[in-house]
């Protein structure tokens, strides 16, 4: 009889071991599309707010809900059915300063991450690199000028615009003003498209030092 007992016994450990993972995934993938998700900075183009190596946490949930829609993804050359979300309006609102995670438009597989400068109806305009919105030099204590990647700097970098934000995007800049690929260069960003708001760097890693970034931990972005 106990022997017949054993078997069954360790089928319903493994069937119970089974269920556990899969709701523990199942409960990973709501919280990751809904609620929070890690990423990490891969270049420079917000320091010195955020560095390369800053692993953050963005809330998904800070401005509405991420509704799931049908979509397209591609892995290795192949187009293969998913899905994504687009944001919701449901409480709170996008702001001037807040450094949010969105889909890049020119390729909506990769996420990008900058600072709102200007919201709807707004006019972003640079002069010599100093940063007007609507025709007032805006108090700009983000924005960092530490020349081109190569030295030069591109007319985008030193004047640009006026421009006027249409409705339903917002118009987004790196801090780090003259090494950053933002709306200047590719335009404004649907709000539909952000996927939520940075608001804290839980590690940083410095791989010239191979070492943590200790004073960065837990560091409240602003």
């Amino acid at each position: 009889m106990a022997n017949n007992q054993e078997p069954e016994k360790k089928k319903k450990q493994i069937r119970e071991i089974a269920e556990a993972v899969v709701i523990a995934l199942i409960l990973a993938l709501i919280i990751r599309t809904f609620v929070i998700q890690a990423f990490k900075i891969p270049s420079g183009s917000m320091e010195d707010t955020l560095l390369v190596g800053d692993h953050i946490v963005v809330s998904k949930f800070a401005y509405g809900i991420q509704v799931p829609k049908p979509a397209i993804i591609k892995v290795f050359g192949a187009s293969l059915p998913f899905f994504e979300t687009k944001l919701v309006s449901s409480w709170g609102k996008v702001d001037r300063g807040d450094v949010v995670v969105f889909r890049f438009p020119g390729d909506r597989s990769k996420d990008y991450i900058k600072r709102v400068i200007g919201l709807p109806g707004d006019k972003v305009e640079l002069r010599d690199k100093a940063l007007y919105l609507n025709d007032e030099k805006m108090k700009d204590n983000w924005g960092v000028n530490k020349g081109g990647l190569y030295g030069e700097d591109t007319e985008k970098n030193v004047n640009f615009g006026p421009y006027l934000v249409p409705e339903e995007t917002v118009f987004v800049m790196g801090d780090n003003r003259d090494r950053s690929y933002d709306s200047r260069y590719w335009g404004p960003v649907p709000f539909k498209d952000i996927k939520g708001q940075a608001f804290i760097i839980y590690w940083s890693w410095d791989r010239d030092a191979h070492w943590l970034r200790l004073n960065r931990l837990a560091k409240i972005i602003r």
